[in-house]
């Protein structure tokens, strides 16, 4: 005779494994569809906002208006150029923070001479907000790009630095007494000891400043007028042309998150045997 529990476990175990799968299914594409739906709505409200005339269309002008725009900018080549020299400030002042981020932030932090020494002085320095410098820099440059690559080095160089001292800190004082009994030198100290406990910090903190570079490049180039996308939204603005500077500003926002993507796809490719990227989590 039949046990007439059995059933009933085999339709507890169905039900769970549906639920299971339906779980499953959500948290992958769940997110993505809540984030459809903000914009969505975002996109609506800011039609209708504009539509019935509660912010005027001279200052907001409709999306539909404002994409037409940004779609119909692909085909100019003034619009690429203007993208090619943001992007060019970009990547030339975070390659140089971080080397010089990470050069000045190991040798100071391998001393405790060298930290107390310059420890006043750092934490004077980095509380200055970098676009405070600008005046001095078109001073001193002019509407070149040298103007944005010290704004962008300077407020760069700083978040980088931080990360590197806050990695040498983590350093396990075990692991360099073993390195000093097995006679390393200190190029073989950093390379083997050093570099690794970095690394995680020092990712984070080229994510930070490829995002805060971006947001400079563009800051310089629409108050001073070097060349690149904050030139062409000041260009717009005297224009008088609303759907031009939105249209750009939407660009320059899709440039920084496809900047966060890439240095968070570099960071997870890096950092693939750390557990902060192992555990699907990042620093």
């Amino acid at each position: 005779m039949a046990n007439p529990a059995i059933p009933a476990v085999i339709s507890a175990r169905r039900s769970a494994s549906v639920s299971a799968k339906r779980r499953g299914t959500w948290l992958k594409f769940g997110p993505v569809l809540l984030g459809i739906l903000g914009i969505l709505g975002f996109l609506g409200l800011w039609q209708v906002v504009s539509v019935f005339g509660i912010v005027d269309p001279k200052h907001m002008p409709p999306p539909t208006v404002v994409f037409e725009r940004f779609v119909s900018n692909f085909a100019y080549t003034q619009f690429w150029v203007a993208v090619g020299h943001t992007l060019r400030a970009w990547l030339l002042g975070v390659v140089i923070s971080t080397v010089a981020g990470v050069l000045v932030g190991v040798a100071i932090g391998s001393s405790r001479i060298l930290i107390r020494a310059t420890h006043s002085t750092i934490e004077f320095l980095r509380p200055i907000p970098a676009v405070a410098l600008i005046p001095i820099a078109a001073l001193i440059f002019g509407p070149r790009i040298g103007t944005e690559l010290m704004i962008i080095i300077y407020a760069c160089f700083w978040v980088v630095l931080i990360q590197v001292f806050y990695g040498i800190s983590d350093l396990d004082k075990v692991a360099l007494d073993t390195a000093r009994t097995l006679r390393m030198n200190f190029v073989q100290r950093v390379r083997y000891v050093i570099f690794p406990t970095l690394l995680p910090f020092l990712m984070t903190g080229l994510r930070l400043a490829a995002t805060v570079a971006l947001i400079l490049a563009i800051s310089v180039e629409l108050i001073v007028g070097t060349p690149g996308l904050g030139q062409e939204v000041a260009f717009a603005q005297i224009n008088g042309s609303a759907p031009a500077i939105y249209a750009l500003i939407i660009t320059s926002g899709l440039l920084g998150i496809a900047i966060n993507m890439i240095m968070r796809f570099i960071e997870r490719k890096t950092l693939f045997w750390h557990e902060s990227v192992r555990g699907g989590k990042t620093a």
